[in-house]
């Protein structure tokens, strides 16, 4: 009912910089908190960024703060994830996800998910 494709990734220098969009279609209304995850390889999916509906209110993870920035456009039923400042452990698929409740942090309490886009950072 609801589907999510991310863009925006690439290969980027350490130091650079990325902003990654995830567009919503279908039932996009029922969407209310949507995130961002990342999985490197041999490593679980861990949430890096998570929003409210209205943008209020949002979390992150301790190894991006103050480098990375989640915000959204409903209007658009975009979300996105600008990335500064990006390090060598920031390589990874990224995956958007959206949930039907408010903020969510747990990826289990996640109602859908895009097909990831990744990310590579080279030193």
């Amino acid at each position: 009912q609801v589907q999510l494709v991310e863009s925006g990734g690439g290969l980027v220098q350490a130091g650079g910089s990325l902003r990654l969009s995830c567009v919503g279609s279908g039932r996009t209304f029922s969407t209310n908190g949507m995130g961002w995850f990342r999985q490197a390889p041999g490593k679980e999916r861990d949430v890096v960024a998570a929003i409210s509906w209205s943008g209020a209110s949002t979390y992150y993870a301790d190894s991006v703060k103050g480098r990375f920035t989640i915000s959204r456009d409903n209007v658009k039923n975009t979300v996105y994830l600008q990335m500064n400042s990006l390090k060598p452990e920031d390589t990874a698929v990224y995956y958007c996800a959206g949930a039907r409740r408010g903020l969510v942090i747990r990826k289990v309490d996640y109602d859908y998910w895009g097909q990831g886009t990744q990310v590579t950072v080279s030193s």
